[in-house]
């Protein structure tokens, strides 16, 4: 933890390594401490949608609701895995969609929601058969088969079970091959059917000895001491709720304890050790009880949680409607702002074309007119050009009649001269 806080912490790291640094973190406590994976995963969150990491981001939505459904918070699981679910569709990343898928569906589940919780499981099983994700695949099985079984369809739990066991025993997911050979023996032994019931158990047990898984050696000899108590074979049923009882004791399983005493008490009832029985009982009583008292203290505090979630919910909600209504006031008013200057800008612009169709009609007027003085205007140039012809046609024939008179009549001084010499 010290190692990726620093990492994180270290403003001069490349932000998605800081990011993915943290959401190692959030992942690792998302089912054993919470509260811790959604502090981190708000750390890793605004860090992933700064670098476009959607992918992450995701993720971290999916973390986030992963670490409300371990609290029974399940409201806020849905709502951060609903989240999620959009996130990966806006990528159309469908490996991230059918996990949202399983993880909504098995909320529902728990709510008991089953019609949901199959309309999801199957939306998800669709998803991970489009891209061929095996372990998705068999992941849908198993969590359908826990939905049927809530549903009392034991013909459908052992179908998706079956369906499952290949899966898991390819891709070597030993728990889900485990869970496989628990579910079906539970179904058979329902049903009556203890010898196959036997064969899938002991499967189950043999698998959870090789890898040393020590809740399920505990859970699966309780269940094969129930059987045995069942056909008669008591000794055997002891042997078994014995085995229970001390490795439940050593990694501090209580429900498997309690089981194991209940065991034990038939057992011992039935071979006739009445002292043993009661003591085993009165052990089973004890530990029921207390089971009982922490459930009941923990459904409290869900139930408070839920109320406190509820009534933050109605908060939020009143002020969304407050923002809203502040909204459509704010909008409503500026819708009657635009009203008022769409008007003025209309207005204007009528003012504007009837100007321009003005000026055009008197643009066409005076155009009209100045056609027709430069009409005129041609005419009297014409006009002024014939009578500066006939002007000059008259002084042409003046000046000639001029020269004419001129050549005929004699000068005074000739007279003159003329008449002196008459005297002489």
């Amino acid at each position: 933890m010290d190692s990726v806080l620093a990492v994180y912490s270290n403003k001069r790291n490349a932000d998605t390594v800081r990011m993915k640094s943290i959401f190692s973190l959030a992942r690792a406590y998302a089912r054993n401490n919470p509260d811790s994976s959604i502090s981190c995963s708000r750390l890793a969150l605004p860090l992933a949608q700064k670098t476009e990491q959607t992918i992450y981001e995701g993720r971290i939505w999916n973390t986030i609701g992963i670490a409300f459904d371990s609290k029974s918070n399940y409201p806020e699981a849905l709502k951060n895995y609903f989240t999620a679910l959009k996130t990966y569709e806006k990528i159309n990343y469908k490996i991230g969609i059918g996990n949202c898928y399983t993880n909504i569906g098995v909320v529902c589940d728990k709510q008991g929601n089953y019609s949901k919780a199959l309309e999801y499981l199957f939306n998800s099983l669709k998803m991970f058969e489009e891209v061929k994700d095996k372990n998705g695949i068999a992941s849908c099985y198993a969590w359908l088969g826990n939905v049927y079984g809530h549903l009392k369809s034991p013909d459908k739990v052992i179908e998706y079970n079956l369906k499952a066991l290949p899966l898991f025993k390819e891709l070597g997911h030993v728990q889900g091959v485990g869970a496989c050979y628990a579910n079906i023996g539970i179904v058979y032994q329902d049903q009556g059917r203890y010898v196959q019931a036997l064969d899938y158990y002991f499967k189950d047990l043999n698998l959870c000895k090789t890898i040393n898984e020590q809740q399920g050696i505990a859970n699966v000899s309780n269940n094969i001491a129930a059987v045995y108590n069942k056909i008669g074979k008591y000794n055997l049923g002891l042997a078994y709720a014995d085995t229970a009882k001390a490795v439940s004791k050593t990694i501090g399983d209580v429900d498997d304890e309690r089981l194991a005493y209940e065991n034990l008490a038939i057992a011992y009832s039935r071979t006739g050790d009445y002292k043993k029985a009661f003591e085993s009982h009165v052990y089973f009583k004890k530990l029921t009880d207390s089971i009982f008292n922490e459930e009941n203290s923990r459904e409290l505090g869900d139930m408070k949680t839920r109320f406190e979630v509820e009534k933050k919910e109605a908060e939020l909600k009143v002020k969304e409607e407050a923002a809203k209504d502040k909204l459509k006031a704010i909008a409503h008013e500026q819708s009657k702002r635009q009203q008022v200057i769409i008007l003025a800008v209309v207005s204007v612009l009528i003012l504007v074309i009837a100007f321009a169709l003005f000026l055009y009609k008197r643009f066409t007027v005076t155009n009209k007119q100045k056609k027709i003085i430069e009409g005129q205007k041609v005419a009297v140039d014409k006009a002024y050009d014939k009578l500066n012809e006939k002007n000059k046609e008259v002084m042409d024939s003046i000046h000639y009649a001029k020269r004419i008179q001129n050549a005929l009549i004699t000068s005074e001084k000739n007279i003159e001269v003329s008449l002196n010499k008459l005297k002489k």
